[in-house]
């Protein structure tokens, strides 16, 4: 692994492989599918040069020749699951239904991969998939009248938000998983003492909300709901 004092590189600038000797039986991307399938299966803190190793079928350090650092393999990992986009049918011409479109493809991507919320920075937005991903974006939104810039921050926005919406998602799957009860029986126990609370007349404007009859609101019908206030933040009117 690199010291202190070595000088900064780009995992995509360095060889696949350095050392000398025989081509070896596994390449980067073993290593970087394997990683992924231990984050799906355990988590990101599962993922260990040592478990990589033992996936592959190798000694621990030969992977240093491949990926020297653990930021190094992050960033690989991530451009990994990026590339899962399927962007081959260009954009349609509506920007708004382009860009909704990706909002629904990388919510299914990171309820694939969950670690990837953690890992998500803009410093791993330069790997292939994510320059793929980034010029598809833009290419969507090329008719729309605003600076590269504002376009650049429409995209980190989109993908801010949906990341937002599916941690809540999986925090809410995992609760729900970890009761030891339904969850329709914990529901209705929270309802109850939520309504004791609004006939205490300690709240009216929540009591005139939750008293509006209203259907419970339909998880998909709020992300593109959420998705299009974001879109449109970007209009000017």
């Amino acid at each position: 692994m690199a010291g202190r004092g070595a000088e900064p590189e780009v995992i995509w600038a360095r060889p696949e492989r350095t050392g000398r000797g025989p081509k070896p039986a596994y390449s980067r991307r073993d290593i970087v599918e394997a990683a992924v399938r231990i984050a799906d299966a355990d988590g990101i803190d599962a993922v260990s040069m040592r478990r990589i190793a033992a996936e592959i079928g190798c000694g621990t350090m030969s992977l240093y020749n491949y990926v020297p650092r653990k930021e190094d393999l992050y960033e690989l990992m991530v451009d990994q699951v990026s590339g899962e986009y399927e962007l081959g049918g260009g954009p349609s011409g509506d920007w708004r239904a382009d860009m909704r479109a990706v909002g629904r493809q990388a919510r299914g991507i990171l309820h694939r991969h969950p670690w990837v919320i953690r890992l998500m920075t803009t410093g791993y937005a330069f790997g292939p998939n994510a320059l793929r991903f980034l010029e598809h974006c833009l290419e969507c939104l090329a008719g729309l009248d605003l600076p590269g810039g504002t376009k650049m921050e429409l995209i980190a926005t989109v993908n801010g938000t949906v990341m937002t919406i599916v941690a809540n998602e999986l925090a809410v799957a995992e609760r729900a998983r970890s009761l030891p009860w339904s969850e329709e029986r914990e529901q209705a126990v929270r309802h109850a003492y939520l309504a004791s609370r609004l006939a205490s007349g300690a709240y009216p404007r929540l009591t005139a909300v939750f008293g509006e009859a209203a259907p419970p609101p339909d998880a998909e019908e709020v992300f593109t709901r959420t998705l299009d206030r974001v879109l449109d933040s970007f209009v000017k009117t």
